[in-house]
């Protein structure tokens, strides 16, 4: 991993072989980054990634092993409970083209991807949902 810091982005190189989430939150901890987006590509060879079932409040998890190309990978880089909270959602291409995507829990790189991060002046905290009861960590602007 190598990254550059240019005024208010982070331009990241995750190298082969190194796991996107915990990356981006090494490089977040670090630089001390409190709010951001995310956007990135890349190629991968092993993705977890689910979807959020709101009746039972529960990730449904898929995995992947295989040759994959990072279409791509969004999200928002917040604060809970005084630590970095990542909600990455990613988008995989296998070989015939077919897309798969969900929420990203892991991803290992096997050629290299690119991330910027968009950092916002500002923090945004996150509380478990208040106001509907669907178990997510929504957005909490106190």
């Amino acid at each position: 991993m190598e990254y550059r810091r240019f005024g208010s982005k982070v331009v990241l190189r995750i190298d082969r072989g190194e796991e996107v989430v915990s990356t981006i939150l090494q490089v977040c901890e670090k630089e001390q980054i409190r709010c951001a987006s995310v956007l990135g590509i890349g190629a991968a060879d092993h993705v977890e990634f689910g979807l959020y079932n709101v009746a039972q409040q529960h990730y449904n998890k898929t995995e992947l092993n295989e040759p994959l190309e990072i279409t791509s990978l969004a999200g928002s880089i917040t604060q809970m409970d005084g630590k970095v909270y990542q909600h990455l959602h990613i988008n995989v291409a296998d070989e015939n083209g077919a897309v798969h995507g969900g929420h990203l829990n892991s991803a290992r790189i096997s050629g290299t991807c690119e991330i910027v991060l968009d950092l916002i002046d500002g923090e945004v905290g996150r509380r478990k949902d208040w106001i509907t009861g669907t178990g997510l960590n929504l957005f909490a602007f106190d």
